[in-house]
């Protein structure tokens, strides 16, 4: 390995799916998958499977800053994709991370509910979400619904969605991408300074849909970190997410996880 370029390292900070199909280790396989190095810090644990989430425990301020300071003491990274975020205070100590470090590329997945419907952060993280995290963020990627809770603008229609993503564009980040797999359309819309643009994606019929948000903001924390812009990124992290779906295991009783490394994928598709 001696010469061997170093491949570029990417933290996520999110909770642990002991199912594997979601979270953390959802996102180390997703990084794998782009040749990134992942490191991950565990802001809580969940009790679920594919087919329902039945509880949470948090992490403390205190864990999460002993797990999370001696990574930046020893790697340099590329890039930081934040998930399931449970409590103010442990938001609190990733910004904290984030500003002292200067984390070049941040994608903020803001996790709010289960598929299932159960609520995995309290009303006081998503303060400090709105507050603090969204103005350090390179891109956010709520889905429709999360988008929906975010900014109070319910959405049917592409003008609802640039409206619902103009107004988390205002809360600080450099660009919102609200995506559609929670909908019959699975086109996603980046907002940003520009104006909106709109990213056409096959839906696809699928019960094997476990984690596909954690994993897609993952991929664009990877090809990111590798230099892309966020508006090169989305279609080859769209390609790669409908690779997974299409060639997922077909594992469980409920929704199924993806198969992370689909076989064919290229993750330098321009």
């Amino acid at each position: 390995m001696t010469g061997a370029q170093k491949p570029a390292v990417v933290l996520t900070i999110a909770g642990f799916d002991p199912s594997g199909g979601a979270g953390v280790l959802a996102d180390i396989k997703t990084i794998a998958a782009f040749g990134c190095y992942g490191i991950a810090v565990i802001s809580a644990i969940t009790f679920q499977n594919t087919v329902a989430v039945s509880g949470t425990l948090s992490e403390s301020a205190q864990t999460i800053q002993q797990q999370i300071s001696p990574l930046g003491d020893d790697f340099e990274i590329a890039a930081i994709k934040t998930g399931m975020l449970p409590t103010a205070e442990v938001v609190q100590e990733v910004v904290d991370f984030i500003r002292k470090r200067a984390v070049p590329v941040v994608v903020v997945d803001p996790i709010i509910r289960s598929t299932s419907g159960f609520e995995l952060i309290d009303g006081a993280a998503i303060d400090s979400l709105l507050t603090h995290l969204f103005p350090l963020a390179s891109v956010i990627t709520p889905n429709r619904g999360e988008a929906e809770l975010i900014s109070g603008v319910p959405i049917q229609n592409r003008l609802q969605a640039e409206r619902a993503g103009d107004t988390i564009l205002k809360m600080g980040a450099q660009a919102v991408l609200i995506t559609g797999g929670d909908a019959k359309s699975s086109d996603d819309l980046l907002v940003d300074k520009d104006g909106s643009i709109a990213f056409t994606a096959e839906h696809i019929e699928s019960k094997n849909t476990h984690g596909t948000g954690c994993s897609f903001a993952s991929a664009l924390a990877c090809l990111m970190a590798h230099g892309r812009s966020v508006k090169d990124a989305i279609p080859v992290a769209q390609a790669y997410i409908r690779q997974a779906i299409l060639n997922a295991p077909g594992l469980g009783n409920g929704n199924g996880p993806l198969n992370h490394f689909p076989p064919g994928f290229n993750p330098n598709y321009k």
